[in-house]
């Protein structure tokens, strides 16, 4: 039941970070609520990557660069996911 709950949160935080890649295509949606609230959750995910990023990889002379810090937290968020569920399996078993 445990391993649900925490399956279930990853989970979320996966379709928050999918559905703000989407918005970041359409930039009026990015104004309504539910984008505030998207961005609200993704947000404290996203700026950690997003710093590191631009720290080893410095937006061009333009300033505009891809944003691959949705990426670098998708594939954090599945490799913690996998340690917390093991080491609740571990420490319920």
């Amino acid at each position: 039941m445990l391993i649900n709950l925490v399956n279930m949160i990853f989970q979320f935080l996966d379709l928050m970070i999918l559905i703000r890649i989407v918005l970041s295509f359409f930039p009026d949606l990015s104004r309504s609520n539910i984008a505030h609230f998207v961005y609200q959750i993704t947000e404290p995910i996203l700026l950690p990557f997003r710093t590191l990023l631009e720290k080893l990889i410095p937006p061009r002379h333009t300033g505009y660069y891809l944003d691959f810090s949705p990426v670098l937290a998708l594939f954090f968020l599945d490799i913690l996911r996998n340690i917390v569920i093991r080491l609740l399996v571990a420490i319920l078993w």
